[in-house]
């Protein structure tokens, strides 16, 4: 098991670590867009109000055995969840894999599906399909928050809680991601069609659906690195549980060998 979760590690990280400059980049590009357009723009997909109906959309695991992995994101989800409703909201939940659905279902919140495709083989087409169906309730006040709950994949040993905002969008918190380097910033005399204002309504909802793409990516791969540590814990226990049982039974092994030797030595002297 630590062999397979090893390979597919390596392959998640490759795909997280071309995901995430291309995602740095088109938050920067809004950024700019936005600084460009001026204070004056203004989106649907932004507009802040009263949090009456809440979304949490949860990531976790398909199986087990990967260590804290799905037990970290269920109480972060719980608390997030306890969180809006002590605010007034009535909260909706929408899992994405089987473990956290399985929890979320014994406390109480009912859903169509735990989305536990999505994992098996995340293709960009089906999860923008459930970023634009969260957009539409919202454009259409139906919900007035989406709140993002998955693992962050920072190295192999360390995955990180990370609870965000996908709706509404803060174009602030943008430009706060856009991190490129000040040499990439030398051709900021864009020249615009059809509009910035027209350029950046169409960014958003491309923006919103690859976060949420990015944040599935991200959950696997801090699933299998979880699971690589939590099946190297195992087979190290494994191996000394071993050492300690064959350190027992050498110990009682000599001693029933003296124990039979005291015998012979003792009817010998009879």
């Amino acid at each position: 098991m630590k062999l397979v979760a090893s390979s597919k590690l390596r392959k998640a990280q490759q795909t997280i670590g071309g995901m995430r400059p291309y995602q740095r980049r088109l938050d920067g590009m809004m950024a700019r867009l936005t600084a460009e357009v001026g204070e004056g723009f203004s989106s649907p997909l932004g507009e802040e109000r009263p949090v009456q109906r809440a979304v949490v959309v949860c990531l976790s695991s398909n199986s087990s055995l990967c260590g804290a992995f799905n037990s970290n994101a269920i109480k972060a989800t719980l608390a997030v969840i306890d969180q809006l409703q002590k605010q007034g909201a009535r909260v909706e939940v929408i899992p994405v894999g089987q473990k956290i659905a399985e929890k979320m279902k014994k406390s109480g919140f009912s859903f169509q599906s735990a989305n536990a495709a999505l994992l098996d083989r995340p293709q960009y087409g089906d999860i923008a399909a459930v970023a634009d169906d969260l957009m539409q309730r919202f454009i259409r006040k139906e919900i007035d928050k989406v709140v993002l709950v998955y693992n962050h994949f920072k190295n192999t040993a360390t995955q990180v809680i990370t609870t965000e905002s996908l709706l509404p969008v803060s174009l602030e918190s943008v430009e706060a991601t856009d991190s490129q380097p000040a040499s990439d910033n030398l051709h900021d005399n864009y020249i615009i069609e059809p509009s910035g204002k027209e350029l950046l309504e169409s960014l958003l909802p491309k923006g919103i659906a690859l976060r949420l793409y990015t944040a599935v990516l991200d959950s696997l791969a801090a699933e299998h690195s979880a699971r690589v540590i939590a099946m190297q814990t195992a087979t190290d226990n494994a191996d000394q549980l071993l050492h300690d049982l064959t350190l027992m039974y050498n110990k009682t092994r000599q001693a029933a060998i003296t124990a039979e030797l005291l015998d012979i030595v003792g009817a010998s002297f009879q």
